[in-house]
């Protein structure tokens, strides 16, 4: 019977693992029905169309997942960059075929590395500024506009014979804490939080998509646990008659660890109506990691499902309701995928689409070299912030530094800048929330009274309050965003 029940289980898991080939732990679980996989960054290289065959060979209906959205997130490009445009980007230009069309190359990469799953798009509302994980990563704060770049690059994906995730259900916009690591709390009116935050996930079922992601966040108006745990809010899409896949933020962030554990979320996330549990990034505890992490994790939340059926707070009859809904849904993506048609796909132009986001603010000046203070703030789990390519491509080859506001003294700052004024080249500071983050703003205000000439470069949400310096508002750390404020000042792009 165990045995049986750990079979069953397994149709409901989506572990993540290290390596860049699979280890012979998740072979074993692929054979004996495993849902699939979800990649990291930590399993991307050259052969990563490999690994997929690999994963594909142990089992044919395999889903695998990347948590590709473009812009400031990427698995496939993390090791240099995305070059991709990015949610806030294709906002700001709202072009519904250019989002469209990067719905498409993004379904289009995902198949050459052997992918059938995109993690994506946000379709959060970000309504608060200080938001430190959603930010860039929604297509903006209007909620209508929200839905329809979300319909747009949902189509997009969906007609590559890849699956879209829509995330963070019911809404991840109003808040200022990472669910990585706490549990936010939103107190919003009811008829406001369906106004603005339920609207884009609306929209999106009502044009078909496959599968939607789950929040840890609590609404208390609908409850006090996290709607990944919450049976009236996973209802609600049901309600909506929504058919396909609910899948769970990752089980390993704290919202989550932390409160009911890997294996008492699994069992309740099945029990509140969800169908695919996705465990999480084995490197995500840092060094306090183990080498079998990624096994421990999965264990983990196998056990409390099975501990669960057998002591009958979670039915077996919605864990075999959860596994054919993920059965099918790879069934569906098989055929589809076999029926795709192999004509040449329209050319795409990533670059040209940024060009068009650009927002300027105020006269930069010419320059032939840039010298570039990095003074975003430190990476988080979900976006790799501080990741070095963007600094590195907007100062090809010139001087460089990276400041930490946040932890680094004034005088420190003043030396920094000293240093890049100094420097031959045009002053830029490089900064991610100038609105939200005092210390950031000051930094600015400190560069303008030292160097006039400065320019700001902005890779988050667009400032809401004028800089002293002329800005160029990118949108999205990445390394397209970096090439196109660089072309910008000088003219040309790396």
């Amino acid at each position: 019977m165990t045995d049986q029940l750990e079979r069953l289980a397994n149709g409901v898991l989506w572990p993540g693992f290290f390596g860049t080939t699979a280890p012979e732990w998740l072979r074993r679980e692929l054979r004996d029905g495993l849902a699939g996989v979800v990649y990291f960054a930590q399993n991307v290289g050259d052969g990563v169309a490999a690994l997929s065959a690999e994963i594909v060979e142990a089992n044919p209906d395999a889903l695998i997942g990347v948590d590709e959205e473009g812009g400031s997130v990427t698995r496939l490009e993390s090791a240099g960059g995305s070059t991709l445009p990015g949610a806030a980007q294709l906002g700001a230009l709202d072009d519904v075929t250019a989002t469209a069309r990067t719905g498409a190359e993004l379904a289009r990469r995902l198949r050459a590395a052997g992918a059938n799953v995109a993690l994506g798009p946000v379709a959060d509302v970000n309504t608060d500024p200080r938001n430190p994980v959603i930010g860039v990563r929604s297509f903006g704060s209007d909620p209508a506009l929200v839905a329809r770049h979300v319909i747009a690059q949902v189509d997009g994906i969906q007609d590559g014979a890849v699956a879209a995730c829509i995330k963070h259900f019911p809404g991840h916009g109003d808040t200022h804490l990472d669910s990585h690591h706490a549990l936010p709390v939103i107190e919003l009116d009811v008829e406001e939080y369906e106004r603005v935050h339920l609207a884009p996930f609306r929209a999106a079922i009502d044009a078909g998509v496959d599968t939607i992601m789950t929040a840890h966040i609590v609404v208390p108006a609908w409850g006090e646990e996290p709607a990944t745990l919450n049976p009236r809010v996973l209802g609600m899409l049901r309600d909506w008659g929504f058919e396909g896949v609910i899948i769970t933020d990752a089980l390993d962030m704290a919202a989550i660890r932390e409160t009911v554990g890997i294996g008492g979320g699994a069992a309740q996330a099945l029990a509140a109506g969800a169908d695919l549990l996705c465990i999480g990034n084995p490197t995500n505890p840092g060094e306090a990691a183990l080498p079998d992490q990624d096994e421990r994790d999965f264990r983990a939340a196998r056990d409390g499902i099975v501990a669960a059926i057998r002591d009958g707070s979670l039915p077996r009859e919605r864990v075999e309701q959860a596994a054919a809904r993920v059965s099918a849904l790879a069934r569906s993506l098989r055929t589809a995928a076999a029926a795709l048609s192999h004509e040449s796909a329209p050319a795409f132009d990533a670059l040209e689409i940024v060009r068009r986001a650009l927002r300027v603010d105020g006269t930069p000046p010419t320059a032939s070299l840039l010298s570039v203070v990095d003074a975003r703030r430190r990476s988080t789990l979900a976006v790799d912030s501080a990741a070095g390519y963007v600094s590195e491509v907007l100062a090809a080859g010139g001087h460089r530094m990276r400041l930490d506001v946040a932890r680094s003294t004034v005088d420190e700052q003043d030396r920094a800048l000293d240093e890049a004024v100094a420097a031959e080249g045009t002053t830029v500071i490089l900064v991610d929330r100038p609105d939200a983050d005092a210390a950031q703003r000051a930094l600015v205000e400190n560069a303008a009274r030292r160097d006039p000439q400065a320019v700001v470069v902005n890779v988050g949400l667009a400032v809401q309050r004028a800089l002293p310096l002329p800005t160029i508002e990118v949108g999205a750390a990445s390394r397209l965003g970096a090439a196109a404020a660089r072309e910008r000042l000088v003219g040309a792009a790396v």
